[in-house]
């Protein structure tokens, strides 16, 4: 599969009144065509930033750093009129809450319709014709009622579904996912995985999606990266990070997962709070949480380095972690 996204030593930066607070620092990995990539972790460990920097969707006190390579385009530091020749067309987003990314004055078509106006040059009518049908694609039940439908006439999965299509419409080559499942019902949350996957199937799109949940994770990610403190700490193959973690974090994520199939399984979460980022600990940030801390990971940073074939982490811990049968 050809490479269609390539980061390298990003980093993310807030200004704040009196400081800096770094959101994210040196994150690098890269995006196959037709592979769904998971970024994982709890609130406030930056990964909903790293790709609103991509975008260049930062609040206004916000700059990033190193290099983002979309083809022979590097999108970090582009000029909002540049970026917008690509969003849309060539990489697209989908966000939390789709109630808030849509107009509510304007009906489904016109949304629509006019993606492909901007970055395709269709007329409005061949446009609203082609959105119907996108629509459709996404398993929306009669398309062209919700087409001149208003956004707050429909429900929550149907408005998540329109955002879908809309992203689509260009058969951008990264999609970016953003907890596109949160505010759904488990039924709806499954439908929805299930579309992305045959999505990515069907137009070759590279999928990031972003989430907290290691349940939508399973079954649809090839690739997971792991993040904390604004850095990542595990990456590799979803099957091997759920089976054999390296990295205490992902090991205390899986621990928190209730697994239906073990309904009498106790939950172990993880201890303590994430930490600010405005201060974070010296060493591993992870370490006021670790079970398996000992001296250098309150004295060292530990780097992200080889732990496999295809594996990454950034953990000075050697030793077995498994505390619990992790299935």
């Amino acid at each position: 599969m050809s490479e269609v996204l390539k980061v390298e030593d990003m980093s993310v930066t807030f200004d704040l009144h009196d400081s800096e607070v770094h959101a994210v620092r040196e994150m690098n990995f890269t995006l196959a065509e037709g592979e769904t990539l998971a970024v994982v972790g709890e609130s406030g460990s930056g990964k909903s930033q790293a790709f609103l920097s991509i975008m260049g969707l930062l609040a206004k006190n916000g700059r990033a750093t190193g290099r983002a390579v979309m083809g022979d385009v590097d999108l970090i530091g582009m000029a909002p009129k540049q970026l917008d020749i690509y969003r849309g067309k060539d990489i697209a987003m989908i966000f939390q809450d789709p109630m808030t990314s849509l107009n509510p004055t304007l009906r489904v078509k016109t949304q629509l319709a006019e993606v492909l106006v901007t970055h395709r040059n269709f007329d409005k009518q061949a446009a609203i014709k082609t959105s119907i049908e996108m629509l459709e694609r996404v398993g929306i039940p009669e398309p062209v009622k919700r087409a001149n439908a208003y956004p707050h006439e429909l429900s929550g999965g149907m408005r998540q579904r329109v955002m879908i299509a809309m992203s689509l419409l260009c058969q951008p080559k990264i999609l970016i996912a953003d907890e596109p499942t949160t505010a759904l019902d488990v039924t709806v949350q499954a439908q929805m995985l299930d579309l992305f996957k045959k999505l990515t199937e069907d137009f070759g799109t590279a999928l990031v999606l972003i989430t907290h949940d290691l349940g939508v994770v399973a079954g649809i990610a090839d690739r997971m990266m792991v993040m904390y403190g604004g850095r990542a700490v595990e990456t590799g193959k979803t099957d091997d990070l759920f089976y054999d973690p390296r990295h205490p974090y992902t090991l205390g994520l899986l621990h928190s997962t209730p697994h239906i199939a073990k309904r009498t399984a106790r939950l172990d979460p993880i201890q303590g709070l994430p930490p600010s980022l405005e201060h974070l600990p010296q060493g591993c940030s992870f370490n006021p949480r670790c079970a398996f801390a000992f001296d250098r990971c309150h004295a060292e940073r530990p780097p992200l380095t080889e732990a496999g074939e295809g594996r990454q982490k950034a953990c000075f811990y050697e030793g077995a972690m498994k505390y619990g049968e992790v299935a």
